[in-house]
């Protein structure tokens, strides 16, 4: 690196000879210690050791899963996996080098036709990521379609407890709404991790890849390796005839949602997933007045933002008194002025 009368350092990587002119072909990367512009230098020759022209971008995203999978949870490398399989299918044999704005723009707006805002934010995502990796001089500046908000309507708690009552998901879906559980760490819960003073460590996730069960001993981040109280409603549901190292929950992941997707029908409840009671726990610590910080704690979640934009919603129950509440405030108001005025 060459230190520049700005005070930031260059360094001018040669990458080869033009086709057409044979002229040396650099490029350069400037940052503001000399450390720093060598390390960007260094990453960019390492990433092009195989030309763009000799990879198309299927090649790209294979090489760029290939390069995470045993760093990235097995789910996220299955999905992956999937839009590999599904998406972006007009873009997969171009060329590397050959590759534009344009084309990406076109392969979005055509699968914005079918296909949902967060699919194909995703499948973007994992577009730019690859492309970032083995072509770094493409830098995308696509238009992604608009994610709607969606308003949920929860259902009440009690309604959830008389509909589980006594079946076999009924340990299952109490995880998921008084504690918040993930169904990955509620698959994952052995008995070890129940002590005997009936505190529950949450620090292992069973996943599902592929059509196979994969146990994980970590979680999903930092934050949602965490430690909670089990009520005595929950600990008297945990079998107390099983070894130290067997799970507490046998079911499947799919066994347990079709199970609580039949119950709810069954009570003449409105469909909801399984994550939804994830949702029904945040809300009700929103609706109890629970300090952020302990919300974030019991959940597992490392930003209030993630429990405040997506996670917390209000129950229709309690929107109803709200709306009530402000109506007659206002009407009030009205029915004061208007007599203040016919006076």
């Amino acid at each position: 690196a060459k230190k520049l009368p700005s005070g930031n350092w260059r360094v001018n990587l040669y990458i080869g000879k033009d086709e057409v002119t044979q002229k040396r072909k650099y490029k350069s990367f400037t940052a503001e210690t000399k450390k720093e512009a060598e390390f960007m230098a260094a990453e960019y020759s390492l990433n092009k050791k195989e030309t763009p022209k000799k990879m198309t971008v299927g090649d790209a995203i294979d090489k760029y899963i290939e390069s995470k999978e045993n760093v990235l949870s097995p789910t996220t490398i299955a999905g992956y996996k999937k839009i590999r399989r599904n998406n972006l299918q007009g873009l997969m044999s171009k060329p590397l080098d050959k590759i534009t704005q344009v084309d990406v723009q076109l392969e979005i707006n055509r699968e914005s036709k079918n296909k949902s805002a967060k699919t194909i934010s995703n499948a973007h995502g994992l577009l730019s990521a690859a492309l970032n990796m083995y072509y770094p001089d493409m830098v995308l500046k696509t238009t992604l379609p608009r994610k709607d908000k969606k308003i949920k309507e929860l259902i009440a708690p009690e309604k959830i407890f008389a509909a589980v009552h006594g079946t076999e998901i009924e340990l299952p879906v109490l995880l998921g709404i008084w504690l918040g559980l993930r169904m990955s760490e509620i698959r994952g819960i052995k008995r070890s991790a129940v002590s005997d003073d009936g505190y529950l460590t949450v620090n292992n996730v069973v996943v599902t890849a592929d059509g196979k069960n994969i146990e994980k001993t970590s979680t999903k981040t930092v934050s949602s390796t965490r430690k909670l109280k089990l009520p005595y409603q929950i600990l008297s549901l945990i079998p107390a005839d099983i070894s130290e190292d067997e799970y507490i929950i046998k079911l499947s992941g799919q066994a347990i949602y079709k199970r609580f997707s039949r119950l709810l029908e069954k009570n003449n409840l409105p469909h909801m997933t399984f994550h939804d009671l994830r949702h029904i726990n945040a809300s009700v610590m929103l609706k109890l007045g629970i300090p952020d910080k302990y919300a974030m704690e019991r959940g597992g979640w490392s930003t209030n933002s993630t429990l405040k934009t997506v996670y917390q919603h209000t129950f229709s129950e309690e929107r109803e008194l709200i709306d009530s509440k402000i109506d007659d405030f206002f009407e009030n108001v009205c029915n004061t002025k208007c007599n203040t005025k016919n006076k």
